[in-house]
């Protein structure tokens, strides 16, 4: 049976946990900066994110189209 949730996420999500504790416990003033600083960097990040998704799948697509004409030719 297959589990509905990928276990690279969970884990990942965890040890980020399990380090935000760690951090709490030696540094809680840096720990309470982080919660509220993480989400508004992660605003100013998400635009270069989208960006990205935007010209890899441009670039994709000049691909495909460029490599049309041999496809169709192997085909032949």
């Amino acid at each position: 049976m297959q589990l509905p949730f990928d276990k690279y996420l969970i884990m990942r999500t965890f040890l980020a946990v399990v380090l935000w504790c760690l951090l709490f416990v030696l540094c809680w003033p840096i720990a309470i900066l982080l919660l509220i600083f993480f989400p508004i960097i992660w605003l100013i990040l998400l635009p270069f994110r989208i960006v990205g998704i935007t010209v890899g799948a441009v670039l994709k697509l000049v691909g495909a189209i460029l490599s049309l004409p041999f496809r169709i030719v192997r085909a032949i």
